[in-house]
Order: C-alpha cells, then structure tokens, then sequence
C-alpha cells in the first residue's frame, strides 16, 4: 500500500480553512495584468468554470471509452457529458499520481520542475528498504510552493470567486499548510462523504432510507455524498458573480466498498458473481470487482447531480438562460485506473498497460471531457492533451492574463475546442508551432521511469538496474493525422531495432528534463545484490565534523576508488515535529570535506555525498521507511540526524 493510500483511510472531519499564514498581498497583485474592477462592472459574459477532477480513475472504467471489451460500468451522466462537448481519447494525466497531478494542474507547471514528482514527499533520500532495492528514490518537495500562483489566484484577479471541495493534497499531508484559502480559493470544505471508511467492514452499515442516516438515500436511490451537496451549496451561493468550482472527487480512491448494497447487489448479478460473504479482498482478474463498479456508478451519478443543477438553475447574470449556457466544465482523473492493491484486484485498464504509479499508457491516460459555451458538441478527438492544459485554457475563456512571472508548460486548447477538436495543428507549443511531444517523470518506487512522447512514439528510460534502458514503442500509425492504432499495449518494444530513434528521443527527452532542472534517482551502496562500483563508494569520517562557524558546517570523507562529484544538504526547520519536513539545498566538495551554509531557522541536517557512479552515501545515515517500524518516532529523521543548535 502506498503512502497516499494509507492517508486516504483517515476519517476526516468536514474541513473549510485552514491558514497557517496568507501569501503576502504582493503576490496576488503581480499575479495578474487584468484590470480589477468589481462584480458589478463585470461583463455578464463572462463564464463559470467546473473542474471536475476524479480520483484513480481509468480510462476504460467510463462507458464511453470503451473500446474492445466493453466495461460493465454503467456512466450514463459522463456519457451524457461527453455528447454535449469533445471526448479526447488520448487525454494524459501530468503524472501517474495523485499530487503531483494535482499541483501540476493547478500551477500549469510540470511536476518535474516543482520537485512534485509523487505523493507526501519532503523527506531525505532514502531507500524504501535499506538492503532489498539497488535505487533511492530523489528528494522530492512535500508541497507546492505558495510562490507558484495557481488558477484561483490568476481568477481572483479577474473578478472570480473559487471554490475547492474535496481532496487538496497539495501539501504534506491533508491538514499542512499550505491550505486552499492560501492559496487563492474563497471557499473550502474538504468532508470524505461517501468515500469516508465503512465500519467495521464493507459489509455493514449500507446506507438506508432513515432521515437519521448520515448517507441516506436520494430518491434514485443513492447515498448521500456531501461533497457534492457542498459544490452545488458553493455554486448556489456564487452565481451572481462568475465562478471557478474545483470539485476534486474522493471517489473512486481506496477504499474500495459501496454504501449502496442495491448497487453492490446489481453488479454481483450483472458480473454473473455471488453476493459477498467476506468482506476482505476480491481476487478475480479483469473488471469484475462488483464494490469498484458500484463505485463507479455512484461517482457517474454524483457528476450527474452537479450537471442537473447547472442546466436547471437560472443564471442571474444572463436573465432568460441557465448557467449551464455559460459553464465551461473539465471532466478527468488525476492518474490512470489503480487495477490493484495488496489483497484486492480493483479494475483492469485493458487494452493499456499498468495502472497508477507507472508511465505506461495504464498509468497515465484517462478519461477527458471538456463541454461549454462555443465547443463543438458530439465530439471525439485522437488529439494529444494533457491536464497541464487547463490552466492555459481557463485564461484564455475567461480572458485573464497570464500571472507575471509564471511559466505555463501546457497549450491553450480554446481554438481546437472552438474551431476543429480533431485538428492538432491548432495546439500551440510555446513558440507558436504544433505540439507534438509530451513527457512524464516518475523517478519512484518500482516504476522509475522517465518518458517522452513524440508524434505516435512512445520512449522510456527506465533507471532500474537490471532492466533495458529503453523502450520504445509505436503506439499509434500516422500521428497526426489519422492515429491508426499500432501497439497502445505497449507490448512490442522496438528499442534494439531503430537505435536511431531511441538516440534522438532520448536527447530530446534529457534536454526537457535538464531544462526543468530534474531530480534522477540514485544508486543504493547498502543494496545486498551485486552492483557494479559498489566497493568503490566513500566513507565520512565521523569525527571529522567540524565545529560550526556561525551557520556554517562541513565534513571530511575518504574515497574508496570513486570519486565524489557532489554534494547535497539535507535539512528541516520543524524538527522532531509531527509533520516534520525536509528541504534540499546545495554543498560543495572541496579538499576532501563536504561544506554547506545552515539556511536560517534549521533545527536538523545531514549531508549527501555523491559518486561519479551515482551512488549516495548520507550522514548521518537515515532509517529506511519499511524496516523503521517501532522505531521510527514522531519526527521520523530528525532523532537520528545532526542538530543545528
């Protein structure tokens, strides 16, 4: 189970704002160039925006995508959706995570360049088990830097009021700052509804039809889920002005159940299974689990009710029509289908490979639907997208002005949606020519991988040792143009066949990657398997660590045949806290000893050494995150690192 996975089972509490401290006013103000005039001396034009972002859903989990074998899921509502706007089958998530997708969304920044590359984060380099794996994983922010002005931020400036419901996940953990009222949205309420855990198993507490019954059931017989109550509550409230709602869906996250036992009961049928009996686990292979398509359906009719309200509620800004006719809405998940976790096999992302945690197709293509004032209706597009887009997008309908200062690694979709959804020529890269390239990178867990698409071609590096150092795949023919299919399983890799193209990929997809100032992986000296150069790596001298000089500290190390070529220190202002976090900030090697300044406020350090082979060599040594156990107290790495003071 990952980590985020682990958080997800917390019963949180509903959650308006919390603010730990506000941005200073300088960066709203040099946020936006648009005139800031007042609701009532906005033009009745302009438009509402809802961004629809669910949670691990998969690209064949919506009835319709479906290509080969149909899903059993039943989505009439995002069905629906889609025949009112365009329907983009190769609509890619910025990562194949949750956070990092998340922040990347909001920021138009790719997570690379945030260091937001996966989920909690802010933590030194460590390997996940000290001796069973060869790769450490980068230091990777636990945040979203509040420097970075996200889409409320720009709005605000523009007249908007926002609104964020749901899961945030933009910072350290659900409760660290910072929170979506510091950064820009004027309304938050963050209750798990629906999602929260059924107790003591998923087999009780199905919700009924009793006033008293926290989830009750609608007349259509589904369970009350608050967050939706909530997004319709901040939409009732923010009609007369125009409005940004950021409705980031629980759903369908872990854990997998259904409060509805109808529906459970519906799919056990349709599926041709028994009605569970035992409440842990389900085995069967493909997309068969009755809780997870329940599940599903659930989220279809929660997106249902947020479409109804907008095509039923007058708009007070336009008399005689409904806010439907001026609401842009954005409909897509955060990552690729999770198809499973120990002791439960969710879905299956067939024909694709992989799911979440993984850059192949699995993991990073989902469902993407954009409607709206002037989109052509009843569309599919073979277009290359990704939810990086949006933010580009959004400025442009509501016509604000790029922020100051922030870089947009995304292309404005406005023309294609408006003008011909199936022409790609009409995304722009930032020198004004047509995009044909995306990338994701995911230096974490089992995955690590770096990717770059170009055209039809599909490159992976991967960074594990032991497995090929490229794959190259041919996803689609023709592209762009007619996209024929070719292999988007990803099952024929063609690396050792066209060493040319692998070389001219791979300097395109490192020049990105240098150009975002990325952070790779390294190598594991404590790993018991064989790998080359290990014997090779350095040795600190303990007691060499040298009384500090104001802010300043350093230590002497000894090479063992390898040299060391950098440097890094590790640090945190909040140790032994309970959301301690750590930072990263440059060192330098010279004369046999590592130097670093003290940035102010460190409680904590340790230093990182690196060797010409990539290995990282740290001191003091932290404890790995699997073998800590009863060890590891509150403040996971402070109690063994180096104190400031």
């Amino acid at each position: 189970m990952d980590n985020e996975q682990v958080y997800l089972f917390f019963n949180f509490a509903p959650l308006f704002s919390i603010s730990f401290m506000k941005k200073p006013i300088s960066l709203f103000i040099l946020g936006c160039l648009a005139p800031c005039l007042s609701f009532a001396e906005k033009g009745v034009g302009q438009p509402n925006v809802v961004l629809i972002l669910v949670d691990d859903l998969g690209w064949q989990d919506v009835g319709s995508y479906d290509i080969d074998d149909p899903t059993p899921m039943e989505t009439p509502n995002i069905d629906a959706l889609a025949k009112k706007g365009v329907l983009f089958r190769q609509g890619y998530s910025p990562a194949p995570t949750c956070a990092p997708t998340r922040c990347a969304m909001m920021s138009g920044r790719h997570a690379a360049a945030l260091q937001k590359t996966h989920v909690v984060g802010g933590n030194p380099t460590t390997p996940y088990n000290k001796t069973a794996h060869p790769i450490m994983d980068p230091w990777y922010s636990g945040r979203l830097e509040v420097e970075e002005v996200i889409i409320p931020e720009a709005l605000k400036e523009n007249g908007y009021v926002s609104g964020h419901i749901g899961k945030w996940h933009m910072s350290l953990d659900h409760h660290s700052y910072p929170q979506p009222m510091d950064q820009g949205f004027d309304f938050t309420k963050a209750h798990l509804g629906e999602s929260a855990k059924m107790k003591p198993h998923r087999l009780t507490g199905f919700a009924t039809s009793a006033k008293e019954d926290p989830y009750q059931l609608d007349t259509e017989g589904f369970p009350k889920d608050q967050p939706t109550l909530d997004a319709i509550e901040f939409m009732e409230q923010s009609k007369a002005q125009p409005f940004f709602l950021y409705y980031a869906a629980w759903l369908v996250h872990t854990p997998i159940h259904s409060r509805s036992k109808e529906l459970l009961e519906k799919y056990c049928k349709k599926l041709g299974v028994d009605m569970p009996t035992d409440p842990d686990g389900w085995a069967t292979q493909g997309q068969t689990n009755p809780y997870y398509c329940a599940m599903v359906e659930m989220l279809d009719h929660y997106v249902g009710m947020l479409v109804k309200y907008l095509e039923k509620t007058e708009d007070p800004r336009n008399p005689g029509k409904k806010l439907i006719d001026n609401t842009y809405i954005l409909f897509t998940s955060d990552n690729g289908g999770m198809e499973k976790v120990p002791g439960e096999i969710i879905t299956d992302n067939y024909p694709l490979d992989r799911g979440k945690i993984n850059a192949r197709e699995g993991g990073v293509r989902v469902p993407f639907i954009i409607t709206g004032p002037g989109i052509i209706a009843g569309q599919e597009s073979e277009v290359m997208v990704n939810g990086l887009d949006f933010y580009p997008t959004i400025l442009s309908w509501t016509g604000t002005n790029r922020p100051k200062g922030q870089k947009l690694d995304g292309a404005d979709l406005s023309n294609l949606l408006s003008t011909d959804p199936t022409d790609h020529t009409l995304v722009k890269n930032r020198q004004g020519e047509p995009r044909t390239t995306m990338m994701w990178h995911f230096p974490h867990g089992v995955a690590q991988q770096s990717t770059l698409r170009v055209d039809g071609w599909k490159l992976i590096h991967n960074w594990m040792p032991g497995r090929p150092k490229f794959e190259l795949f041919e996803l689609y023919k023709n592209y762009p143009g007619t996209s024929d299919r070719a292999d988007i399983e990803e099952a024929k890799n063609l690396a050792s066949r066209m060493p040319g193209k692998v070389k001219e990929m791979s300097k395109e997809l490192f020049r990105r990657l240098e150009g975002m100032n990325a952070s790779y992986p390294f190598l594991n000296p404590n790993y018991k398997g064989g790998l080359p150069n290990k014997e090779k790596v350095c040795e600190p001298i303990a007691d060499s660590l040298k009384a500090k000089k104001g802010n300043q500290v350093s230590l002497a190390f000894k090479e063992k045949g390898a040299k060391v070529t950098r440097g890094q220190l590790m640090y945190t202002t909040s140790g032994k806290d309970k959301r301690e976090e750590w930072y990263r900030a440059p060192a330098q090697i010279k004369g046999g000893r590592i130097h670093a300044k003290l940035p102010k406020g460190t409680t904590h350090y340790l230093f990182n050494l690196i060797d010409e082979n990539n290995f990282l060599v740290s001191y003091p040594e932290p404890v790995d995150m699997l073998t800590a156990g009863a060890r590891k107290p509150k403040g996971a790495y402070s109690w063994e690192a180096l104190e400031a003071n």
